[in-house]
């Protein structure tokens, strides 16, 4: 539909910009350029924390702090939740009732809290519908 909001989790955002996760850096840089074109992108602060983490100290070829900082400037000129207390309340109810982790029910909160039609992601079932949105591998 249009208008559908998008949400985008960690490891996509990562394989978009890590040239070292070969078929999952291509096909994750089209989403998020896609996401761009459309404006449909959503993400949280914590997907933001966790790309930096990941891209200065997690992959294979580290990326210097100050050019994450550029990437991050550009993300956050999409639709960012901020994870809130409430946030955390919710998640932790999600994790309860969908036994999945507090992170993952994290996220799931952040993208309820914007709406969002659908999560990309690589961590969570496929096909899978929680509070009302569909999980999408876009890897399979």
């Amino acid at each position: 539909m249009p208008g559908d909001k998008i949400f985008v989790d960690t490891n996509i955002l990562v394989y978009g910009h890590d040239v070292d996760s070969g078929s999952k850096h291509h096909t994750a840089r089209r989403i998020l350029m896609d996401l761009w074109q459309e404006k449909k992108g959503v993400l949280s602060t914590q997907v933001l924390q966790e790309f930096y983490v990941t891209m200065t100290r997690k992959v294979i070829h580290l990326l210097p702090p100050k050019t994450v900082r550029d990437i991050l400037r550009d993300y956050i000129r999409w639709p960012v939740e901020r994870i809130e207390p409430d946030t955390i309340m919710t998640a932790s109810r999600i994790e309860e009732s969908y036994q999945i982790s507090f992170w993952d029910a994290l996220i799931v909160a952040a993208a309820s809290q914007a709406a969002a039609s659908k999560i990309l992601t690589e961590d969570l079932k496929t096909g899978q519908i929680i509070e009302g949105i569909l999980l999408e591998n876009p890897f399979i």
